[in-house]
């Protein structure tokens, strides 16, 4: 008996460390299993996922951790994120939208905005008030000083005329000369208060002062102090740009969707912001030679004449348009190798991904055809960062998070 207690305490002894050695092990399967396994991701390609840190292979970029047992497929964030992030969203409804073709243009000088301003009579140019391009000059303005002895001879012709009528008074003869007299120098731009002035003063002055007939900048000078010109010879070129030409070039394809008097929309290099409307009011009827291309006009108006005439100007041109379509601004919608979304706000503070199939679009909306109802409130500004935001705390795509 003895005996056998003996080797029952023997293999219990034997069998202990095999046993404890056991329950070890599934104590420790038990926490290995209970840890969360951190999991890193890159925020540029979510696709790259691994358990420990490192970078992108394809941007090079430090991996993030994430949680990819979180399942849910919206964000919530708080007031003060919502602000920083610059996150604004817009109640979506049905309205006109246009789709446009870009046309190449500039901005030019109107002619009918420029005068030259040209000598009434022969002379030298005594003084010149402005003697530098880019001067800006108003209506009425002194422009330049010109001497000019065909005019004294004028005036002294005049003051004859006016001494015979005053010694002959119902001579018919001597007051048709004077009339005529005085229409000359009328014709040399002499004022009736000039005329009148010397007839009182009763001396001959061979100086004449020229003023500006329009107001503008003076873009060209061509005369200097001191030279002579002829009657009617260019002193120098004024040209107003309170209005503008604009012209763009069309290919023939494109030219049956133009016509005189179509409305278009212009937007200035520098000032996208500020589209201006404008009518076409020409349309060249032969091909450009050294383009084969057509040449359409119109004009704008400059305010504050913030325009010069060279900037680069584009033509938005319609070309088909929808008066029901659920349209988004452009940067409202996010496009990916997996496909298109927008964010919606389904609460306050929380956002979710909507995948969406576009249709018609131009340079600042974008048609919506499926994915959006009339009512749904959209984020426009902001949606980059939200999806930014995702895949830093998912890990994943929200348009692959969206389709689970």
């Amino acid at each position: 008996m003895e005996r056998k207690n003996f080797i029952k305490t023997i293999a219990l002894v034997s069998l202990a460390p095999a046993i404890l050695l056991g329950a070890c092990k599934n104590s420790g399967t038990k926490t290995a299993a209970a840890e969360v396994k951190q999991t890193y991701t890159c925020p540029m390609h979510p696709q790259i996922v691994q358990d420990k840190p490192g970078t992108c292979p394809i941007c090079g970029m430090d991996l993030v951790p994430f949680d990819k047992n979180n399942k849910e497929v919206s964000l919530t964030l708080g007031d003060n994120q919502i602000a920083l992030a610059n996150i604004t969203t817009v109640t979506i409804g049905a309205g006109a939208l246009s789709d446009y073709k870009q046309l190449n243009g500039r901005l030019a000088t109107d002619p009918e905005k420029t005068a030259v301003i040209s000598s009434r009579v022969p002379g030298r140019i005594e003084v010149l008030y402005v003697k530098e391009t880019g001067v800006k000059v108003n209506k009425g303005q002194s422009l330049y000083k010109i001497y000019s002895e065909q005019l004294a001879s004028l005036q002294q012709e005049y003051l004859l005329a006016v001494a015979q009528v005053k010694q002959f008074p119902d001579d018919a003869r001597f007051r048709q000369i004077e009339k005529a007299a005085r229409q000359k120098l009328s014709l040399y731009d002499q004022s009736e208060a000039q005329i009148n002035q010397l007839v009182q003063s009763q001396k001959v002055s061979p100086y004449v002062t020229y003023t500006a007939t329009v107001g503008g900048v003076v873009s060209e000078l061509s005369a200097a102090e001191g030279q002579y010109v002829a009657e009617g010879g260019a002193v120098m070129r004024v040209e107003g740009y309170h209005q503008l030409w604009v012209e763009a070039d069309v290919y023939p394809a494109e030219a049956s969707a133009v016509h005189v008097g179509q409305s278009v929309k212009v937007t200035v290099a520098g000032w996208e912001s500020e589209p201006q409307r404008m009518t076409i009011q020409f349309i060249s009827p032969a091909l450009q030679g050294s383009s084969q291309v057509l040449q359409l006009r119109g004009t704008i108006t400059n305010p504050d004449n913030r325009w010069q005439p060279g900037m680069q100007a584009n033509i938005l041109l319609p070309v088909k348009s929808k008066g029901d379509a659920l349209s988004l601004p452009v940067d409202a919608v996010i496009r990916d190798g997996k496909g298109t979304h927008v964010w919606l706000e389904t609460a306050k503070g929380k956002f979710e991904p909507r995948v969406v199939v576009t249709g018609m679009e131009n340079a600042d909306a974008v048609e919506i055809t499926d994915g959006l109802n009339d009512g749904d409130k959209v984020v426009v500004t902001g949606a980059y960062l939200l999806y930014s935001e995702y895949i830093l705390k998912k890990g994943s795509d929200p348009v692959t998070a969206h389709h689970h």
